[in-house]
């Protein structure tokens, strides 16, 4: 298997395999927590923690655990991460631990996380293995921050509610109201709203890659063919 180059393994995880608008996964707790822009930060930075560290340890260890054992190992070490990400947010942010409810623990059946465990970080060296894990989780925390603000802003007029119950007292006012007398619009705020907010970033990406590889193809140089030698043995009347 031939190895990835770091800046293959970044567009990968933040572009051409992103796990939310490519791969599609892990869809369950993106389409449910991504009402408002604090709750989608919360689970993509718990998200990106897991992946970061489970990639690690399963790339370790990657010599040691036979194939018989090595599924169950991969959850083993994953559900390890989780824990270690649901004590954190119940000692730092009670608040949106709650809130997020359990979504956080359901990292553990994301099946990107185990994906990218068995795929990449079980056959690459932990430098590569540690990055890819930074890159898919960055890739599916901007999916979620977007997602997130779309939803909100449509659906409630506003951007950066409770970004307090993240980040403590000095985002109390972050909140950012562009319209005045906003009218909520309940469809974005519920899961069908979340639906279509995707399939809108989903086209929007397929459109901008069929849009590059038409440049693309546009600044490729024309091809003229060329007179060919043929060589003729014999003699020629």
């Amino acid at each position: 298997m031939a190895t990835k180059t770091s800046s293959e393994i970044v567009r990968d995880g933040l572009w051409d395999n992103n796990p939310a608008l490519v791969q599609v996964l892990g869809l369950c707790p993106l389409l449910a927590v991504t009402s408002t822009v604090v709750n989608a930060i919360g689970l993509g930075l718990a998200t990106l923690m897991v992946l970061m560290g489970s990639n690690l340890a399963v790339s370790l260890i990657r010599n040691f655990v036979s194939e018989s054992v090595r599924l169950p190992a991969f959850v083993m070490i994953i559900a390890s991460f989780v824990t270690c990400a649901e004590l954190l947010m119940q000692a730092y942010t009670y608040e949106l631990y709650q809130i997020l409810g359990i979504f956080i623990p359901l990292i553990v059946t994301n099946c990107a996380i185990l994906g990218r465990a068995d795929a990449f970080a079980s056959r690459n060296a932990p430098g590569p293995a540690l990055l890819d894990g930074a890159m898919m989780g960055a890739g599916f925390l901007v999916v979620l921050i977007i997602l997130g603000g779309m939803r909100e802003l449509i659906g409630q007029g506003t951007l950066f509610v409770d970004m307090h119950l993240l980040l403590g007292p000095m985002a109390a006012d972050w909140v950012i109201t562009p319209f005045a007398n906003y009218p909520d619009m309940l469809f974005m705020v519920l899961p069908p709203g979340a639906f279509v907010g995707l399939g809108l970033l989903i086209a929007l990406k397929n459109g901008i890659d069929t849009h590059l590889k038409e440049r693309k193809k546009t600044a490729q140089p024309a091809t003229t063919p060329g007179s060919k030698r043929v060589r003729v043995t014999g003699n020629v009347s």
